[in-house]
């Protein structure tokens, strides 16, 4: 039996994390959960929105599945809570497997590639400026060091995944100097892994091929403002965000994260999608060696959706989270 640290942060989670606990339970995944609050609920119950023990068990643990964490309602200027996750974990670099989902309507097929995006400089790591009235500065910060790291990683992430290529996406031809730096790592890099063929593709390029033939594509490679870009876009390749999922790597940890919450304002109690958070969930049972189980998940999911009966309300159906729930488990 394996602890996973879960992070609960509020809104829909929490039909997501039940949806998640009745189908592990299901395919009797060997997972535990640690479960501590963060966000909105952590607030309600007179907590720090990220305490530390929220951020000591992720360490102690080195996986967590994660929902979105979701400010207290009516917060003035709300500060991204995600982000700031992020950063004070140290992780480095967020995964996005994109592929389809039979049963899931997209305009492509055959689509299957993985995006791999920095996530610790770029325009996201930099204050914003108001030099005088009418006139805003913002910094983009880029370091080869930070820079080095990533490219390993995404080099060594193809080979895991048996990928032939890897994609550099930049705008190196205007911002000489920041994706600059950062192309010439990506090329330094590429040096130590022959094996893998390194291609380097200026990002608007990049958004029209991946809207006119994705399939090309095996390992795409992006700083954090264009892999936060592409991200979005390659969802919306596949089907949208019932596809998505996230794995964002630091060191020692990984976290699986879902990349859509809602507060229960916006998405009636018992009414929302499990799957933004059950595709990550996926994901870590195959991190964790429960690749069989993982796949009888997927399969699942594909049978109903397939079958189309059973759709939860922005997949175009009347089904609450527990009846599309139910839906997967029983095609187990």
């Amino acid at each position: 039996m394996r602890t996973v640290a879960f992070i609960q942060g509020g809104g829909v989670g929490f039909d997501q994390e039940a949806s998640v606990r009745a189908v592990f339970e299901a395919v009797r995944a060997p997972v535990q959960f640690d479960v501590h609050l963060a966000g909105e609920p952590a607030v309600a119950q007179g907590l720090p929105a990220l305490a530390g023990t929220v951020l000591n068990a992720v360490k102690a643990h080195g996986v967590a599945l994660k929902t979105k964490i979701l400010p207290k309602p009516d917060t003035p200027n709300p500060p991204n809570l995600n982000v700031a996750f992020r950063r004070v974990l140290g992780l480095f670099a967020s995964v996005r497997p994109v592929h389809n989902l039979a049963g899931l309507p997209s305009r492509f097929s055959g689509v299957n590639f993985t995006l791999v995006r920095e996530i610790t400089e770029d325009l996201y790591n930099t204050g914003e400026y108001e030099v005088v009235p009418g006139v805003v500065q913002s910094f983009k910060v880029a370091t080869a060091q930070a820079a080095l790291r990533f490219f390993r990683y995404a080099f060594q992430l193809a080979l895991e995944q048996g990928r032939k290529s890897v994609h550099c996406i930049h705008k190196a031809n205007i911002l000489k100097m920041s994706d600059g730096l950062y192309l010439e790592c990506f090329r330094r890099v590429a040096t130590e892994y022959t094996e893998v063929a390194a291609k380097e593709m200026i990002v608007d390029n990049a958004c029209m091929q991946l809207v006119s033939k994705p399939q090309q594509f095996e390992l795409l490679a992006a700083g954090n403002l264009y892999g936060d870009l592409l991200s979005d876009l390659g969802a919306g390749l596949v089907g949208g965000i019932s596809a998505t999922a996230a794995i964002n790597i630091g060191e020692n940890i990984k976290v699986y994260d879902a990349v859509y919450g809602a507060t229960a304002e916006a998405v009636k109690p018992g009414t929302a999608n499990p799957l933004p958070l059950l595709m990550p969930a996926v994901e870590l049972l195959k991190s964790l060696g429960e690749a069989a189980a993982a796949a009888r998940i997927v399969k699942a999911i594909e049978a109903v959706l397939t079958d189309g009966k059973v759709r939860p309300a922005d997949l175009g159906g009347t089904a609450g989270t527990t009846e599309f729930t139910s839906a997967i488990i029983a095609r187990l």
